[in-house]
């Protein structure tokens, strides 16, 4: 008795041991009749299942002909991929072995891809006759115009991906070793486009128009567009250009600077009438300047260039000038025969003239001069009382009627003329540079 009791115990504890074992398989077995894209992973852990998977895609063949082309590529070759780990994963936790229902369920479903650079290198030395490179758009500089212009980019071809990973799908999908696939072309664009350099090119010529050193808005020293372009290298990158600007070759230019932008102010002279209103400016106020620091100017104006702006403002200590306004006028005394010429209000100068006669008699009143001319013929048209040619330095103040130089007389001071108001030549050069347009001029008895 204890013995037969003694060999249950002994039978019974490996059939226990064996049904655990069970169990325990069937909480991390797939269960039997599953598969994933015709693999079947049924009995697997998901590890193996994921392994089994990848594996079978790996194996998977594409047979490309056409276009000259016949050749033979694994999925491992193409970079096909699948989500594996995922697949074993969900292929578990649907039909996972301890429940029964789930037995013998079917095929999921496994999205497959490609890997375009794994793909491309394959392709590429298996079928050479599928690509041909695309060109990219350039820019360079033209020295004949002395402006940038760019060079239109070219489509190129390459394996259409798409039309392998398709196939390569359906044949993994079931469970297909092989399939064959025509070989199709697909454009391939240009990394830098035809438009990408036109507006480089663009941007770069706006940099070229302004290029220089300013003080304030004023450029002070402009830059040479083709030395500019000397200090400029435009590299292509990525789907665009990079700009680098030479820092040496720019501070070769900053060495000259202070020559250019230096110098004392210089005060200004306006020309006014007797009420302030300026009629011509004789000299114009410039400020002084000194250049400042200009240890950084060449690294600084060199990232700026790299950045697309041409427009360097130096920095600079300002000395202002100053403007002296001079007020001027005229006044014909005709009883006397003579002109004074005024300045702030005293006489400056004064001269005999010759006024107009009996019946030309010059007009009095209150003038201002109108025009000026270097010589003129006066009074030669059909029907004139008198031609005289080349009358020289006419500055006129009244209709048909103004100071000028007489050499046909002499006699100044007593009335000779037609109207106008003679005087000697080098007198009447004087006040045509001395009197602007809009000089008041007072002709009194």
């Amino acid at each position: 008795m204890r013995r037969k009791r003694h060999l249950g115990l002994w039978i019974g504890t490996p059939l226990a041991v064996a049904l655990v074992g069970v169990i325990a398989a069937s909480l991390v077995l797939i269960a039997p009749g599953t598969a994933v894209a015709g693999v079947q992973v049924g009995g697997m852990t998901a590890g193996a299942a994921a392994a089994a998977i990848q594996s079978r895609l790996n194996e998977t063949t594409v047979e490309l002909t056409g276009h000259g082309v016949h050749a033979t590529l694994t999925g491992a070759q193409l970079g096909a991929k699948v989500d594996a780990q995922a697949l074993a994963k969900a292929a578990f936790a649907d039909h996972p072995m301890w429940n029964l229902g789930g037995w013998f369920s079917g095929a999921d479903h496994a999205p497959v891809t490609l890997d375009a650079d794994t793909a491309t290198a394959a392709l590429r030395a298996a079928a050479p006759a599928l690509f041909e490179a695309p060109v990219d758009a350039t820019v360079t500089f033209d020295a004949k115009t002395a402006s940038y212009a760019s060079t239109p980019a070219a489509g190129g071809t390459g394996a259409d991906l798409d039309v392998l990973a398709t196939a390569l799908q359906d044949a993994f999908a079931k469970g297909e070793g092989t399939v064959p696939v025509a070989a199709t072309q697909a454009p391939v664009a240009p990394a830098i486009s035809t438009d990408t350099a036109k507006k480089t090119a663009a941007a770069l010529n706006t940099m070229l128009d302004k290029i220089g050193f300013y003080v304030g808005d004023e450029r002070t020293v402009p830059v040479d567009r083709k030395v500019a372009a000397s200090w400029l290298t435009v590299t292509a990158a990525d789907d665009g250009f990079t700009i680098t600007a030479d820092q040496a070759a720019i501070a070769n230019v900053v060495g000259t600077l202070e020559k250019s932008v230096n110098r004392p102010p210089q005060n200004g002279t306006e020309i006014t009438d007797r009420q302030g209103t300026v009629l011509r400016v004789d000299r114009p106020a410039l400020d002084g300047r000194t250049l400042g620091d200009t240890s950084g100017i060449a690294a600084a104006f060199a990232g700026q260039l790299a950045g697309g702006d041409g427009v360097y403002r130096l920095p600079v200590t300002v000395t202002k000038a100053s403007t002296t306004k001079v007020s001027r006028h005229i006044v014909v005394d005709l009883s006397r025969q003579m002109t004074y010429l005024y300045q702030n209000g005293a006489l400056l100068r004064s001269y005999l003239i010759s006024s107009g006669t009996a019946g030309h008699a010059t007009p009095t009143g209150y003038f201002r001069v109108f025009a000026h001319v270097v010589k003129q013929d006066m009074g030669c048209f059909d029907g004139a009382e008198y031609c005289t040619k080349n009358v020289p330095w006419v500055t006129y103040f009244a209709p048909d009627v103004g100071f000028h130089g007489t050499y046909w007389h002499h006699n100044f001071g007593h009335v000779m003329s037609h109207g106008c108001v003679n005087m000697p030549i080098d007198i009447a050069k004087f006040v045509y540079d001395w009197a602007p347009t809009g000089l008041e001029v007072t002709v009194q008895n």
